[in-house]
């Protein structure tokens, strides 16, 4: 089964989740806008990914967290404030600019949050029990993470890699392609609610949106390029 038929399977859960966190995400939406509204923050995830990263955590329930690429704190104050309403769980961030640290709010990051600065194929400790990825897009350095991480995480460990579908599929030589060659070795399914790859899961889940007053932006992007997967 393909990546982009994967998307069509995984529907049933994320509607699930949406209808069982409806209320929380709803709450979790509304923060985010603020604190888009008033921090100097370029935000890279679009709604359907981000929303999809925090109902999984509260879902999964993470004891760990790591996140590659942190950049101004958009990805990393959602998965924080899903660790908050789960009252359950740390992140630990990388990347090479700290630029996270003065736009994630105290009240989120408070005893639950450590930023390493600096290349994370140095810093990276442990094993996470969630992996979301967003950092160097370059086959170079997905070829680190799929060797050094990937094959290290235990089995179901949810992993959330960014930037894979801007189109139908990933361009030759790139971190996606490198990606879901990783995925075939391992004969693992992945899937994805991107706009341009899934079109009729993209346009399911805004419906369903819709249904549950969830449907006005937070964010602008509509590509939704994420790559979701388990170990």
């Amino acid at each position: 089964m393909s990546t982009v038929e994967m998307a069509e399977v995984a529907l049933d859960s994320i509607v699930r989740l949406y209808r069982e966190y409806a209320d929380d995400l709803r709450a979790a939406r509304e923060a985010q806008r603020e604190l888009l509204a008033t921090r100097p923050m370029r935000a890279k995830l679009d709604d359907l990914e981000a929303e999809i990263l925090y109902l999984v955590l509260r879902e999964h329930r993470p004891a760990r967290v790591a996140e590659l690429g942190s950049f101004h704190g958009w990805s990393t104050s959602w998965i924080l404030r899903a660790l908050r309403d789960n009252d359950f769980g740390t992140l630990h961030s990388y990347d090479l600019v700290d630029a996270a640290t003065r736009t994630v709010p105290p009240e989120l990051s408070r005893d639950r949050w450590t930023f390493a600065l600096g290349d994370a194929r140095r810093t990276f400790e442990g094993a996470p029990d969630l992996l979301f990825v967003d950092a160097a897009h370059t086959a170079r350095f997905a070829r680190w993470y799929t060797s050094n991480l990937f094959d290290s995480l235990q089995p179901g460990t949810p992993v959330f890699v960014h930037d894979v579908y801007h189109g139908r599929r990933p361009w030759p030589h790139s971190e996606g392609r490198v990606v879901l060659d990783w995925l075939h070795r391992n004969n693992i399914d992945g899937y994805t609610v991107s706009r341009a790859a899934a079109p009729s899961a993209f346009q399911h889940l805004m419906l369903l949106k819709r249904k549950l007053g969830l449907a006005a932006p937070v964010h602008p992007g509509r590509h939704n390029p994420m790559l979701f997967f388990r170990r």
